[in-house]
């Protein structure tokens, strides 16, 4: 069986096309204590005040918070939101240049009114505005060299107007001669725009629609009719607790159980899975594990308010928590182990199998994992081919956070993270070490 978590070792920084509508999210946070003398409702009392791209930018934060560099193809107005949205992203070293600025067009501004933790009220300024021909060839120009940089390309329509039939038709095409991805969140209820794209996303409500088809219709016609009707490899649905179900157009269905620990706040949780996706399927992952992938990290985005953004960190830790069972790590799986100590102070003790599981070294355990109940403690064992029984022992111990096989393994780990202290038993003693290279050496690597 293979670890989710093993398939982060697969990530590589990839650069990504993010291409739709680009607007502003506001969020305007504060407590209600009284009802307005007005009129029966509540007033507000602000305390905070918060902006951030959101639409296709909550696309580009996430890709950016996942390791990946983005060029963002999109328009925005001449105003002081499209401004704002213009510095946000360039100061997360998004490339911009392509960000079209058209003259008229009012950059879509969400303004979310939060009240203890609860969103009461959003309000949009927006209009819907198509992209003039001028303005669209313009886009069509700059495609081809920017097609010759990335790895995989992102639609987020939020039906704006800027996705045209005509110019997702070229966007397609294009990608589809220089055999490049491209992953399609989609918008209304006509999915033949996208005709030809690798993959759809949408959420049940926008698939049934697009299907013409009831709801007490099984899911897997619609799936069939939208496979059929849009010329796609995949259609991967989000079904908010029911998780996400995956469809090719072979007529297989997976279907993965969300995994969420609290549902607080939906909002962008769509743009995380495309995100995820996107990411999965630039580094060849298999389709079936970048959904998995996906409906995780989107599981962790419901839990926060507003757009979050996961990173690879919280990836790793909440993949290494569903795999609580597995603390044991190798050269493959090591990846994911980074990740989840970033920012984390940890200690680690050198063990030989061989001398078995004593009295002492299980005093020696307990006293390290009760210094700090922050600190994790990693537990490398030495030998080349463990003992089993003493693995699995060490494993189903609650004072042993994670266990380190093989020589490789431990050196590349303390080259790019270093433990915060260092020990090894010898002779039923536990022995600190100035620093993890003494370990090394007393281990004989």
């Amino acid at each position: 069986m293979v670890k989710l978590s093993g398939m982060l070792s697969r990530f590589r920084r990839v650069r990504v096309l993010v291409i739709g509508d680009f607007m502003l999210d506001t969020y305007t946070t504060g407590k209600v204590k009284r009802i307005s003398p007005e009129a029966p409702v509540s007033v507000l009392h602000v305390q905070k005040e918060e902006s951030r791209p959101g639409g296709a930018g909550n696309v580009v934060l996430n890709l950016v918070s996942l390791g990946a560099e983005v060029i963002a193809v999109g328009r925005i107005g001449y105003d002081f939101g499209g401004e704002m949205l213009r510095d946000a992203l360039e100061s997360e070293g998004v490339d911009i240049e392509n960000l079209i600025l058209q003259k008229g067009y009012k950059t879509p501004v969400k303004n979310r009114l939060i009240a203890d933790s609860q969103q009461v009220l959003r309000v949009d300024f927006e209009t819907v505005s198509f992209l003039p021909d001028p303005l669209e060839e313009e886009v069509i120009d700059r495609l081809p060299p920017l097609m010759d940089k990335v790895q995989i390309i992102a639609i987020s329509d939020y039906g704006k107007g800027f996705l045209s039939r005509s110019l997702l038709r070229k966007i397609i095409e294009m990608a589809s001669q220089k055999d490049i991805p491209v992953i399609v969140d989609p918008k209304g209820d006509d999915f033949t725009k996208y005709f030809g794209a690798t993959a759809i996303k949408p959420n049940l409500t926008e698939a049934y629609s697009a299907a013409k088809l009831p709801l007490e219709a099984p899911i897997d016609q619609v799936a069939s009719v939208i496979l059929q009707n849009c010329g796609v490899e995949m259609l991967i649905v989000t079904r908010s607790e029911a998780g996400i179900s995956l469809f090719n157009k072979s007529g297989q269905q997976f279907d993965f159980p969300v995994r969420s620990k609290e549902v607080k706040d939906v909002t962008g949780a769509g743009d995380t899975v495309l995100s995820m996706i996107s990411i999965a399927l630039a580094n060849k992952l298999d389709i079936k594990y970048g959904a998995q992938l996906a409906n995780i990290a989107a599981g962790m985005a419901i839990e926060r308010l507003g757009c979050a953004r996961i990173n690879l960190s919280e990836m790793a830790e909440r993949l290494l928590e569903f795999d609580v069972e597995n603390k044991i790590f190798d050269e493959e799986h090591l990846f994911a182990l980074q990740h989840a100590l970033k920012g984390k102070q940890y200690s680690v003790l050198g063990l030989d199998s061989r001398r078995g599981m004593s009295t002492a070294l299980f005093r020696s355990l307990r006293k390290l994992s009760s210094r700090d109940t922050e600190r994790k403690l990693i537990v490398y064992v030495r030998d080349n081919e463990p003992e089993e029984e003493f693995v699995s022992l060490l494993s189903s111990l609650s004072e042993v956070d994670f266990i380190v096989l093989k020589c490789e393994s431990l050196k590349n780990l303390c080259d790019i993270i270093h433990p915060h202290q260092v020990f090894v038993m010898e002779e039923d003693q536990l022995i600190e070490l100035n620093h993890a290279s003494a370990l090394l050496t007393k281990l004989k690597i």
